[in-house]
């Protein structure tokens, strides 16, 4: 039996942000990118190259992230996130998650689609 009377959980509102953003950083580990330009092939050249070493991740990783965020959002809207909470409080939760979602976005995005650019 699931309890509902109690009070709502700390993490309500961002556990899409928190275990997406271990799950992106856990990828990135994997996925072992380029993140100096000294190591980039094309050092001291012309033209632009992957920083993975499959170029389809160029294409993949910023779905990913772009994924990320929209599971953050769709976390929002859920009731359980809203349970027992008044608006300021949902909206400051929602912005923070949101917010916070976006700008590790773009620093992991920026960081390494531009090293080797």
């Amino acid at each position: 039996m699931i309890n509902h009377g109690g009070p709502p959980s700390r993490l309500s509102g961002f556990w899409a942000c928190l275990v997406g953003g271990a799950a992106v950083i856990s990828l990135l580990l994997v996925l072992d990118p380029i993140t100096r330009y000294e190591d980039c092939p094309n050092y001291g050249g012309n033209g632009n190259v992957s920083s993975f070493d499959n170029p389809a991740w160029d294409l993949l990783f910023p779905l990913v992230l772009l994924g990320w965020l929209a599971l953050v959002v769709v976390e929002q809207t859920l009731p359980v996130t809203r349970r027992h909470r008044g608006g300021a409080d949902i909206a400051v939760r929602a912005a923070s998650a949101v917010t916070l979602s976006v700008l590790a976005s773009c620093c992991l995005f920026l960081n390494v689609a531009t090293t080797c650019h």
